[in-house]
Order: structure tokens, then sequence, then C-alpha cells
């Protein structure tokens, strides 16, 4: 595969690339850059993690990225999910793995946080970092998170910004392909890695899908309020109610998506839209609406544009778009839910369920 068609596949799956030509001089080089995605075990799992992260981890893989699949266990610890219980979260870890395995992901590698901390060295990158990282930056960073900074619990807390920023350097990652919130720690490293004579990772940040409720007001994690408003209103499992998770049935899932925020003619900040765009095509590559004669009868999508137009001018109506999002969600959580119903995973399922998700 040519360099140009590589930089357009990892291309769509960034929202935002810092920067392209960096990108571009990276495939130039490297047959097989290094890429990673950090995740704290924290729950259930739910579209963006089950469904979403896989769908773009196919087209890393297709460009000849090697990925690293993190997980980030001490984080969890730090950031006080399972109740700060580790050995809990260690095995909602077991329990993610089986998961991206459920969905299909082939050809990544794991790595676990507790593994690579056990290097002096690692520890060395985290103060070097500290030592060139300030004090109010340090504070701006702690909405990597999901929180802000009056919501800080614990000085162990602090170390999270840093800790993050020394994984790309002790992961060899040549670029970090996490989602939009956590920009700030790969601009920390961008900054810090040239200066201590390391390298400057390029910057691959994902869409943050939307929850349910559709769009929430700013929480002040990024000064930019379109990024700010996107974080803000993303699905989150900590928010059940206005999630979408893997485990749920067919009648559930229509049972959420009909309760879905989805105005008639709106095509901004619609979550069914969203799910349309950033799932169906992209897994589908199509898009089939069901209806009776009444109303229309069938109709078939071939783009994301094209039923863009139609719902935006009234020939799509949002009943017809839920539906047709309900079934296709399904079509594509069907897999993993199944997966789940039998042997190890089964009881990995049954322990998480059984846990308290902690924000």
């Amino acid at each position: 595969m040519d360099v140009e068609t590589r930089l357009q596949l990892i291309k769509s799956v960034g929202e935002e690339v810092i920067t392209e030509q960096e990108l571009r001089e990276l495939l130039e080089t490297k047959d097989h850059p290094v890429a990673y995605d950090g995740f704290e075990p924290s729950g259930l799992s739910h579209l963006p993690f089950g469904v979403f992260r896989p769908l773009l981890l196919q087209d890393l893989v297709k460009a000849g990225i090697h990925f690293k699949l993190y997980i980030a266990d001490w984080f969890g610890w730090l950031n006080n999910k399972m109740g700060g219980d580790l050995d809990k979260i260690k095995k909602v870890g077991d329990y993610f793995i089986e998961v991206w395995k459920a969905a299909g992901v082939r050809n990544v590698e794991f790595v676990w946080a507790s593994d690579i901390m056990s290097d002096r060295e690692y520890w060395k990158k985290v103060i070097l970092i500290a030592k060139n990282t300030t004090v109010n930056r340090a504070n701006r960073m702690l909405t990597i998170m999901g929180r802000t900074q009056g919501e800080l619990q614990e000085t162990a807390q602090y170390f999270y910004p840093m800790m993050q920023t020394a994984d790309i350097f002790a992961l060899s990652a040549d670029i970090c392909q996490l989602g939009l919130d956590q920009r700030r720690a790969n601009m920390l490293a961008r900054e810090v890695g040239p200066k201590l004579g390391w390298w400057k990772p390029v910057v691959v940040s994902h869409h943050m899908l939307m929850g349910l409720e559709g769009v929430k007001q700013p929480e002040g994690f990024e000064e930019n309020r379109k990024m700010d408003v996107e974080i803000s209103s993303k699905m989150s499992k900590s928010r059940p109610q206005t999630a979408v998770f893997v485990h749920d049935s067919r009648e559930e899932i229509k049972k959420k998506v009909m309760g879905a925020f989805c105005q008639p003619k709106q095509t901004d900040n619609s979550p069914m839209l969203e799910y349309s765009k950033h799932l169906i095509f992209r897994r589908f590559g199509k898009m089939k609406i069901e209806r009776t004669q009444k109303f229309g009868g069938d109709i078939e999508f071939n783009s994301y544009e094209e039923l863009e137009k139609a719902f935006r001018d009234g020939s799509v109506h949002p009943l017809d778009l839920k539906n047709a999002v309900a079934e296709n969600l399904d079509a594509m959580i069907k897999p993993v839910r199944e997966h789940f119903e039998r042997g190890n995973a089964k009881e990995l399922y049954e322990f998480v369920k059984r846990q308290e998700v902690t924000r």
C-alpha cells in the first residue's frame, strides 16, 4: 500500500491531526509506526469502546500501524475507578481484552500499565516530564482524567498527567491515537519530547461519540468551545441512562434509541445522525430505512451525505431514522453480546456487572 493511501486511511480516523506533514514523513520513513490508545478499566463496555474503537482499529491496522492497546490499570487506581480497588480494576482489564476480541480486534498488542511501570526508567521519565511542566499546566491537564481542578480528591492524581505523557515514550509510540479529550497530554509530549532528547509524537485524535441525550453544556475541559462541547457531551458509562452498552438486548437498544434526542430536520448535534455517520456507514457503507408505503416506502442511502440531506429536508422522519439506527446498532452489538453469554466471558461480564461504577 502506497504512502498516500495509508495517509488517507489514518486521516479518516482522526478528527484532528497534528500535523499532517509530520504524519506523512513518518509513513515515508517507517513501514509500521507504533500508535497507542489507553483505557482505564472502569465498567461495562459501551458503543465508543466496544464498537467504535474496533472500527477505527481496523483501518489503522490496514494502514500498517502497529497498535498498542494500553490497559491503564494503575491509572484507574489513581482515578478511583472500581472504588480504588486495584484487584477489581485488573479483573475489569481482563474483561476489556475479552470485549475487544469479541468485537473482532486482531493484530494488535495488549500492554498493561502495571507491567511497564516496573521499570525504574519509566519513573525517571515521569520525573523529567514533571520538572518540565508548570503547576498551572498540571492543573489544567487534570481534565484528561475526566475531571476539572475543583474535583481533585488526592495529591496522587497529580501524577496522572505526567504518567500519561511518560507512557508515550515508554511505549515507543510514534502516534498518539486517543480521543480529543486526551489531547493535553499529547500536546505536552510534543513539547517535552524533543527537549528531553526523545521525539515529537504525531497526534491523531479521534471523534468522541455523543450520548443519547445530545449536547450538554460545556464543563470546562477545553478552552476551545467546540471541543469542550464535544468532550462534555460524550457518551459515558458513568451516565448509563445516556449510553448504549454492548450487553444491551435488542429490546433495550430499541427503547434507548427511541428515547434519544432527535429533532426533525435538525442535523447539528444529533446523536442519531452521529451514530449513522461514525458507526453504521463506517461499518456497512450504506443504510436502509424501512417504512410502509403510506410514508414513502423503503429507502436506501449509499452515503452519509445523502442521509443527512434527506433528514434536513424532511424526507426522513425522526422515527424512521431511529428505527433504522436501532436495527443497525443491534446488528453490530449482537456478536459481542452473544460472546458474553457463555464460558469465561460470561463470568467476567457477571463480575463487572456486579461492581459499582465510580466516576
